[in-house]
């Protein structure tokens, strides 16, 4: 396969990992990249060896011509519009998370995008693993029976001050469409409906969010405004409920859950295992037997982030056709979720989705 002809736009922290990983695959190769930060540009060209350089994303997709696909990596508030501009320059597009600042905004990308280019999300990076795969390939085959509920509880204990300026996108609703929910459950969610083949419909929610506490202030910018810890109970079209809760900077203990509950059995999860690890499932499925714990998967997960596997994905998409494995339909289901959360927990009323 003739390897994609990438441009990076945003090399900040997560940007120039995105980047790194980009030339390391042997299905793209970097040949420009964007940043408004001069020390960012100089890092992209010196240190990463980029052939072009440019100061605003807007640039590089105007002038330069060699440019197939970008990935997009800085705040979601101003990703929108970037986004429009690669489409309507006919570039395909792979976004960081989260992938937009509403629902109502994927549903523009979509128009923009059309049939011929491939848009995907960094969301889909703890689906990439060999692990997720085979949870994807048993949920989907009927293993557990009838999904009756998807759930999740991740909690991430609070730590003493470290001296660092917290980063001003962090539990910004201006800058990042969220907190908590739209930084680290935008995983969780495509993790768990990504395993069960996305057939999760969401109907109606009710939700509950809280900022972060002050004992923990220290750890978010003075001007973050939005939630630090969130739960919320969706039901969806078939009746599978969806039941989540995540939460950093907690006042709790560290610990982290992932479940598909069906009619004959449930699998345990672990999105951010290291190192050697399995997936277990309570079978049920005989009753003569009652409940019997199996190892489905054992092993190590070749790359526990997936960023590698998640721009392999989007570049075979964009030379063979279709979508990777997040799709912006995808991602709409996400971001419908994540708007109804937060107005159920505004008005303090279920949310119904259309």
């Amino acid at each position: 396969m003739e390897p994609v002809k990438m441009g990076v736009i945003g090399c900040g922290v997560i940007g120039s990992r995105n980047l790194e990983s980009a030339q390391e695959s042997e299905f793209c190769e970097v040949v420009a990249a964007a940043d408004l930060r001069v020390e960012r540009r100089e890092w992209a060209r010196d240190e990463a060896g980029v052939p072009r350089i440019y100061e605003d994303g807007r640039d590089l997709l105007d002038e330069d011509e060699e440019v197939e696909a970008v990935i997009i990596a800085f705040p979601a508030g101003e990703r929108g519009a970037m986004a429009m501009r690669a489409l309507a320059r006919d570039r395909h597009v792979l976004l960081e998370k989260p992938v937009a600042m509403s629902a109502r905004e994927v549903r523009t990308l979509i128009e923009w995008r059309g049939d011929n280019l491939a848009v995907g999300c960094f969301s889909a990076r703890y689906r990439a693993c060999e692990s997720a795969q085979a949870a994807t390939e048993f949920v989907t085959g009927g293993g557990v029976g009838d999904i009756r509920e998807i759930y999740f509880r991740c909690f991430r204990s609070a730590a003493p001050p470290t001296g660092k300026e917290p980063p001003p996108w962090r539990e910004s609703f201006a800058m990042n469409a969220g907190g908590i929910l739209t930084n680290w459950s935008c995983y969780d969610l495509d993790y768990v409906l990504g395993i069960c083949g996305w057939s999760f419909r969401p109907r109606t929610v009710l939700a509950q969010t809280w900022r972060c506490a002050d004992p923990f202030r220290h750890a978010v910018a003075p001007e973050s405004d939005a939630d630090a810890h969130f739960t919320a109970l969706a039901i969806g079209e078939d009746g599978t409920a969806l039941s989540i809760e995540r939460a950093e900077f907690a006042a709790n203990e560290q610990n982290e859950i992932w479940q598909i509950v069906g009619s004959q059995g449930t699998l345990h999860l672990d999105m951010l295992a290291r190192g050697e690890h399995e997936l277990v499932y309570d079978d049920g499925s005989d009753p003569e037997e009652g409940i019997v714990r199996r190892t489905l998967w054992q092993g190590i997960d070749a790359e526990r982030s997936g960023t590698p596997l998640v721009i392999d994905d989007f570049a075979r998409a964009v030379r063979e056709g279709g979508q990777p494995m997040t799709s912006l339909e995808e991602s709409l289901i996400l971001a419908q979720l994540t708007d109804a959360i937060y107005e159920s927990a505004q008005t303090g009323a279920a949310v119904q989705i259309g």
